[in-house]
């Protein structure tokens, strides 16, 4: 029986889930499968050769375990997500799993590191040899033979589509890891979960194929309601566990702020083309995003190419307006490299390479105060006060110029605040392998954390005139500067990483005549 498209009515409807491979056009004969099955050489060495953070990971899970004897940790990587339909997006592991591992631009979706507990003296050794009180796996989709239907047929994770996956064995030599198989990983999350106390803990949100596995083994444990609230415990630590920086991670993000700075420089060579673009925003973007991607893995988050009253939309990342002569383009950008550590960087650049007289007032008013940032970022500093010691030179230029209703001394107050219309963000945020790095750690070792040699962090004021804003003069309005650093706490002080890449009016102004010639 047919309908009246001509369809056979009586065949089976093919479910729902299936329909994506529609377009699939691929050979199901036998013949085929045994004939792409075979006459493959030998598959290449890949060269794998042990990973340069292979001490430094060591050290990070050995000071991780010490936080959670006699529990077994979770950490997925994630899967991949998908952007639409079928298609996924770019890989990038969950941070918590990238930095334990030291896997990094697209490693290894759907792989989970597990810290399982050991007896005393059983452990995997820190980086001094001690014992920890745990032994990792990284539970991995490994390598497929070549006579199995994933080689050709998986979109995902076949060799034919997506090239060839390391080997246990690589995944071992690469990581200093023991790695097995992930279909092993459900009764090893498992062991005597339960019955010999021994308790899970899982980094929620990274995975939910894992989240919802370590719940329903919980269950049949069960310890099911037991155990979730500790869940942020581990969250926490693993996020506590970056606020300090070793040398491996400050050697990273020192590489990143370089290639940023060569990204900006290409930026104001491009300057010229912006201008000429309807969408001269997109040109700035694009510029800055190609160098990124060439230089390192990618843009550590979506590029800021803000071009007059878009400067003043702190998150400006559509990107698509005019780039006109006389503004000013406000440039937030930042290189991630292979590792994933990222630099967050922003200079507000004249577009025609000098500023006006109203423009370098602003300018310069944002700029004292970062520097005043900078003079009290240093070990023993809190965090905070950063951010009071930026806000302090706002307030006191915007009484100067006439804008506060009442004095900067009752705006700084708690129960003021009045200064703060012009600048509603923060002044500082840590940094590495997030933008906003550290984001769950306790507010007491972070808000009011207390600085120490190795934290890494931005120093970024800005001051913000929106072109409706009836409050500050006309020849204010519509203009946006922000001023952003990445810092690096050292022994008694700090180190300004992006101090390569002009802050002053005048070296801004002598630096973009240079490059463009």
């Amino acid at each position: 029986m047919t309908d009246a498209t001509g369809a056979d009515e009586s065949a089976p409807t093919q479910p729902a889930a299936d329909r994506a491979s529609n377009r699939s056009q691929r050979p199901r004969s036998e013949a085929f499968k045994a004939f792409v099955m075979s006459g493959w050489a030998l598959r290449p060495d890949l060269g794998i050769e042990p990973s340069r953070a292979v001490p430094f990971t060591a050290e990070r899970r050995a000071r991780l375990s010490e936080r959670f004897p006699g529990t077994r940790l979770v950490v997925p990587a994630g899967p991949l997500k998908t952007r639409s339909n079928d298609t996924d997006y770019r890989f990038r592991p969950h941070s918590a799993f990238a930095h334990l591992t030291g896997l990094g631009t697209d490693h290894e979706p759907d792989a989970v590191l597990v810290l399982h507990p050991v007896p005393d003296g059983e452990g995997d050794p820190a980086a001094d040899g001690t014992p920890s009180h745990h032994h990792a796996v990284l539970y991995v989709r490994p390598l497929a033979p070549r006579d199995n239907e994933e080689f050709y047929a998986d979109a995902r994770y076949g060799e034919f589509w997506v090239g060839a996956r390391p080997t246990l064995e690589d995944v071992t030599t690469l990581t200093g890891i023991e790695a097995r198989h992930v279909t092993e990983l459900r009764d090893a999350i498992a062991k005597d979960v339960g019955t010999d106390g021994v308790r899970i803990l899982v980094v929620t949100g990274a995975d939910e194929t894992i989240d919802t596995l370590v719940e329903a083994i919980r269950a049949e444990a069960g310890v099911e309601g037991t155990e979730e609230a500790s869940d942020d415990a581990l969250v926490e630590a693993t996020s506590e566990l970056r606020l300090v920086k070793d040398a491996l991670e400050i050697e990273q993000l020192r590489e990143a702020v370089a290639r940023t700075i060569e990204g900006f420089e290409e930026v104001v060579r491009a300057l010229p083309r912006a201008v000429a673009h309807r969408r001269g925003e997109r040109v700035i973007e694009t510029t800055f995003d190609a160098h990124a991607r060439l230089e390192g893995n990618a843009v550590g988050y979506e590029t800021i190419a803000a071009a007059g009253e878009h400067a003043t939309t702190l998150h400006w990342i559509t990107n698509d307006g005019e780039v006109r002569r006389g503004e000013l383009v406000l440039l937030d950008a930042g290189v991630e490299v292979n590792s994933l550590y990222t630099a967050d960087v922003t200079r507000t650049l004249p577009v025609d390479g000098e500023f006006t007289e109203v423009q370098r007032k602003i300018y310069t008013a944002v700029l004292d105060a970062a520097d005043a940032a900078f003079e009290i970022a240093r070990p023993g500093t809190r965090f905070r006060d950063i951010h009071a010691a930026a806000m302090k030179v706002i307030a006191a230029r915007l009484e100067e110029w006439g804008l506060l209703p009442v004095s900067a001394a009752e705006a700084l107050s708690p129960e003021g605040q009045q200064h703060r219309r012009w600048m509603v963000h923060g002044t500082s945020h840590h940094l590495g392998l997030d933008v906003h790095d550290c984001a769950q750690a306790r507010r007491e070792l972070y808000l009011d954390g207390v600085l120490e040699p190795g934290m890494v962090f931005t120093i970024e004021p800005g001051l913000y005139f929106k072109a409706d804003d009836l409050t500050v003069p006309e020849e204010f309005r519509g203009i946006g500067v922000r001023i952003e650093d990445d810092v690096l706490v050292t022994q008694d002080g700090n180190e300004n990483l992006s101090a390569a890449l002009p802050r002053r009016p005048e070296y801004v102004e002598a630096w973009m005549a240079r490059l463009r010639g």
